[in-house]
């Protein structure tokens, strides 16, 4: 997968980037955890299974580093900068694919804080994944109304976010008109979703693909949560 460098708020930004199947392939923007974190990079296993998963389906894919991460440029921003960080970030995908018709944003922790606010401010983006939203430390008030549906993964074992605040956050996103949230949860996964990462890779597949084949139509304008607990080795 190419190397890529592109300008951001405050210089440089590092990513990887991969070209989808055709001029009109859909676009899929991926986002790491905490800069400040161990793994906190866009070589993290999480934001790597789901930028090979989104592009194992055709999308054009990119994932890059966060201001001070790598070889990005500029220091850390406490999310403020990190968000500007990821809007460039789109702008860049947009500007390589400008016969997408649809987009994607997918967060890890941090990153799924940061996509969800991205999602906001960008009306072309249709759907969204969160993995371990941040949701017992991290404001997510601003999501009212969320702007479009998507998937929140999350492990019963979070050692850092408890599942009750994700399951919350779910139930408070779907019970706004017109948002279907699919939550799904690992009951024995931990934080790093050790041992998990092909169980992920296979709830954002399937997750995706009923989206875009509109398999559920009916469902998708349905209020509330479907959860889903897979069975687990």
């Amino acid at each position: 997968m190419p190397e890529v460098i592109f300008n951001g708020p405050k210089g440089r930004l590092e990513g990887r980037y991969q070209q989808g199947n055709n001029e009109e392939a859909p676009l899929a923007l991926i986002l790491h955890p905490h800069p400040q974190m161990p793994n906190g990079t866009m070589n993290n296993r999480v934001t790597y299974t789901l930028f090979q998963t989104f592009s194992s389906l055709g999308f054009s894919v990119l994932r890059f580093n966060f201001r001070g991460v790598g070889r990005s440029q500029g220091t850390y921003d406490e999310g403020l900068g990190e968000l500007g960080d990821a809007a460039a970030a789109l702008d860049w995908l947009q500007m390589m694919n400008k016969n997408a018709r649809t987009c994607w944003v997918a967060g890890y922790s941090f990153g799924a804080w940061i996509g969800m606010q991205l999602l906001m401010r960008r009306p072309e983006i249709s759907g969204f994944i969160s993995v371990a939203p941040p949701a017992n430390s991290k404001d997510f008030s601003f999501l009212a109304p969320c702007p479009a549906s998507g998937l929140i993964v999350h492990g019963g074992n979070d050692e850092f976010i408890p599942e009750p605040s994700v399951a919350a956050l779910a139930d408070k996103l779907s019970n706004q008109r017109g948002i279907y949230v699919r939550y799904t949860l690992f009951p024995h996964a931990g934080h790093d979703f050790d041992n998990h990462l092909k169980d992920i890779s296979m709830a954002v597949r399937e997750y995706v693909v009923d989206v875009m084949t509109k398999k559920h139509k009916k469902s998708m304008r349905g209020k509330g949560v479907k959860k889903v607990r897979p069975k687990e080795d």
